[in-house]
C-alpha cells in the first residue's frame, strides 16, 4: 500500500514538474518581496523563467513588448496594489485595455500587505482577480495557486 501511495505521488509530482509554466510575472516594488517570491517559485520547480517589474507601468511594458516576434503572456501574474509611478489598481485598469495576445493567460494573484478590507472588496469585484493573498507568498499557497493552473 505505502508503495502504491508513493508512486502516484511520485507520478503526481512528475506530471506536474512536465507541465511547468513558461513564465510568471511578479509586479511589486519591495526587491526583498520579489527575492522571496523567486525563491519560492524557484524550490517549487513550477516555471521556466520569472519576470519582475517594480510597478504597474514596467509591467505594462513587459507584456507589450514583443520577443522572438510574441507577447510574454505570463501564465500567472502575481501583483501588489502599493507600488509608486502606477499601483496595482491602475495597473488592472490599463491591462483591460491590452489585446488578448498581449495579456497573460488571465490569472492573476494579488499579494499584498495592505490590511485595508475595501481592497479585499474591490479586488473580489475584479475578474481578472482569481485570489488575494497576503505576502509574503509561501510554498503552501504556491501549490494552491497551482493547481489551477497547471
Amino acid at each position: 500500500m505505502l508503495a502504491v501511495l508513493f508512486i502516484l505521488q511520485f507520478q503526481k509530482y512528475k506530471l506536474k514538474m512536465e507541465n511547468k509554466l513558461n513564465c510568471i510575472l511578479l509586479i511589486d516594488d519591495d526587491e526583498a518581496v520579489n527575492f522571496i517570491h523567486t525563491k519560492v517559485i524557484a524550490k517549487s520547480n513550477c516555471a521556466h523563467g520569472v519576470a519582475v517589474a517594480r510597478n504597474g507601468e514596467e509591467a505594462l511594458e513587459f507584456l507589450t513588448t514583443k520577443k522572438d516576434e510574441k507577447y510574454p503572456q505570463p501564465d500567472l501574474i502575481f501583483l501588489d496594489i502599493n507600488m509608486p509611478v502606477m499601483n496595482g489598481w491602475e495597473f488592472l485598469e490599463e491591462y483591460e485595455k491590452l489585446t488578448l495576445e498581449q495579456k497573460g493567460k488571465e490569472l492573476v494573484v494579488m499579494l499584498t500587505t495592505s490590511l485595508n478590507p475595501d481592497d479585499k472588496k474591490k479586488a473580489r469585484k475584479i475578474a481578472h482577480i482569481d485570489k488575494f493573498y497576503s505576502k509574503p507568498l509561501d510554498l503552501e499557497q504556491l501549490n494552491i495557486i497551482l493547481e489551477k493552473v497547471l
